[in-house]
């Protein structure tokens, strides 16, 4: 929380000025019941009644003060608010995997029937753009509000090779911003695996947002295989936690995999479902999973404008006086209704 008027809290040492007035004032009333000869004056001087409940109005009138005090600074705070303007990348795998027709006709054929489902829901302020990745990743339509040029790039998709979940993720930052993070061409390493690379520093390095606080942009990023391609996925997510893009990941398939033949050999594709969980866990997104056509339509249904959040900052003045004038109400009410005079 933070003060626009923060001099103002110097009137806080009032408060303990008047704790101790307070307290004064209760040693002289003590005392001056103590001048009396009769008993029975002394008690009715000192009270028998109240006890303890005469303390209540006066702590609360102080309560009640301090907050009003803090209302004079004129506080505010970053909130984070859902909104109806946004951006949303969709991140397709168009690997040869995504060509497996256990998802009629095909997963990518299914993947474009749930989108069209998903673009169709939005509201026309929220930009739409589309990034396809396989060895390689590109940005196949500008984040756009022109509905009909996403879904004509969606429909241009085609399978392709291998599969980079980390160069899809950084084309869908680069999607959002408009200085791209410089990166080396995709080096595949034997095996068909990659190996943890030193990334270079974006250029100018982009200043990361605090935990909590979200860009309103979304990356959803769809896939039905491991990444076998650099640059690392779970490396490349810090860049999308530091500026704030919270990544919301489908997995297609099974992590058993299924067999497609690949240039007259047979080759088993596996759903690497642990790196897409760690993805969205890093940047505080979600995981779902779809195992049919109909799971891949209710996932992307699921997935609303919500999730785009924007961070204001937000006056408290309101509030916080409302709290006060709450607190010293009560005070008066309490003081009246047990003592019949004002705190």
């Amino acid at each position: 929380m933070e003060f626009q008027w923060i001099e103002m809290l110097w009137l806080l040492l009032l408060v303990p000025a008047l704790i101790a007035a307070y307290w004064l004032a209760q040693r002289r009333r003590q005392k001056y019941a103590l001048r009396y000869a009769s008993v029975s004056l002394v008690k009715e001087a000192v009270g028998r009644g109240p006890g303890w409940r005469r303390h209540i109005p006066p702590l609360l009138f102080l309560l009640g003060l301090s907050v009003m005090i803090i209302a004079l600074a004129r506080p505010s705070a970053r909130v984070v608010l859902p909104t109806q303007q946004g951006t949303v990348i969709l991140t397709f795998d168009v690997s040869g995997s995504m060509r497996a027709n256990d998802m009629p006709p095909n997963r990518l054929e299914a993947a474009k029937v749930a989108a069209r489902a998903f673009i169709e829901k939005q509201p026309p302020n929220v930009r739409i753009g589309v990034v396809a990745f396989s060895d390689n990743a590109a940005i196949v339509q500008a984040p756009t509000t022109d509905r009909q040029a996403v879904l004509d790039a969606i429909g241009r998709l085609q399978p392709q090779r291998g599969t980079a979940i980390g160069r899809g993720i950084l084309t869908s930052l680069d999607a959002l911003v408009d200085t791209p993070v410089q990166l080396a061409p995709p080096l595949p390493f034997p095996g068909g695996r990659w190996e943890s690379l030193s990334l270079p520093t974006p250029t100018p390095t982009p200043t990361p947002l605090p935990r909590g606080e979200y860009a309103p942009a979304v990356v959803i990023l769809l896939s039905d295989g491991e990444s076998n391609v650099g640059p690392p996925p779970l490396e490349v997510a810090q860049y999308a936690e530091d500026r704030g893009v919270r990544v919301f990941t489908v997995g297609v398939g099974s992590p058993e995999g299924v067999v497609l033949n690949a240039g007259g050999r047979n080759v088993r594709v596996r759903l690497d479902e642990q790196t897409l969980k760690s993805i969205a866990a890093r940047t505080n997104g979600r995981y779902f999973k779809a195992d049919t056509a109909e799971d891949l339509k209710s996932v992307y249904e699921n997935l609303s404008t919500r999730l785009v959040f924007k961070t204001e900052r937000t006056e408290l003045t309101a509030l916080f006086t409302g709290a006060a004038m709450l607190l010293l109400l009560l005070a008066g009410t309490l003081s009246l209704w047990w003592f019949n005079r004002l705190p």
